[in-house]
């Protein structure tokens, strides 16, 4: 897959995961003149929610939980949701929502937002 530069999608992304196989996107963040932002040193955080006040999260994805994976000095960002994972997941509806922040100290940046659409499965 390739690897989309965060800021051609303006902050916003359709995630599009397919119910029972592996989610796994990698996104590379860098800034304005097109270098690398340097990753080392940071904590990330997305969840997925059917709606932005929903109370509950229907997943939730860290660099502490394996979800996440920081590439440091190459700034990419894995995202990770097991074949597992994908099958449990169940929307309300037809799409949910998520934000994807990353944490360097006590400065919080909103990197992504936007809608996720579970695609269902047809072979089980």
């Amino acid at each position: 897959m390739a690897v989309p530069k965060i800021e051609e999608y303006s902050e916003q992304l359709t995630l599009t995961i397919e119910e029972g196989a592996t989610f796994d996107i990698t996104l590379t963040w860098k800034d304005e003149n097109d270098v690398l932002i340097d990753l080392t040193g940071y904590s990330a955080r997305m969840q997925i929610r059917s709606t932005i006040s929903a109370a509950a999260s229907l997943h939730e994805l860290t660099d502490s939980n394996g979800g996440i994976v920081l590439g440091d000095a190459a700034g990419t960002i894995q995202l990770l949701i097991t074949a597992a994972d994908t099958a449990a997941l169940a929307f309300p509806g037809k799409s949910a929502v998520y934000d994807l922040e990353l944490v360097n100290g006590t400065v919080v940046t909103r990197l992504l937002r936007g809608t996720v659409l579970l695609s269902k499965e047809v072979t089980r």
